[in-house]
């Protein structure tokens, strides 16, 4: 049997984690989730998970501080984060990617259009 690919959901909304931790899983994908920045990176160290979907807009330690630190982090570096937000500034995609993110999609994001970009870049088939 082989390993599902685990995603860690990023969002300080219970109702956005909830939504995408689902229909991830009903897209046959391991989930873990985090409401900060903070709590993010103790995941991503503990976990390591294959992705993760970071939410740009955290209380405390926001999501561009968080992704940062985990590209700065050798542990946790190679993990591709998707940056997730409802600033659909051009400028704030070139901030993402700045700060590390490696895809962004703008909020709202049809579930199926978030799992086929995290299938992008996990390389996985449709």
């Amino acid at each position: 049997m082989t390993r599902k690919s685990l995603i860690l959901v990023v969002d300080d909304y219970q109702d956005a984690r909830e939504m995408y931790a689902e229909y991830l899983q009903i897209s046959g994908f391991s989930v873990a989730e985090a409401r900060s920045g903070d709590e993010a990176i103790a995941q991503a160290i503990a976990l390591r998970p294959d992705l993760i979907l970071m939410d740009l807009s955290l209380p405390g330690m926001d999501g561009w501080q968080a992704t940062r630190h985990l590209k700065a982090d050798e542990r946790t570096s190679h993990i591709p984060v998707v940056a997730l937000t409802g600033h659909a500034l051009e400028r704030a995609s070139d901030d993402a990617r700045e700060a590390g993110c490696d895809a962004f999609v703008t909020k709202p994001c049809p579930p199926d259009e978030l799992v086929v970009e995290v299938r992008r870049l996990l390389g996985i088939p449709r």
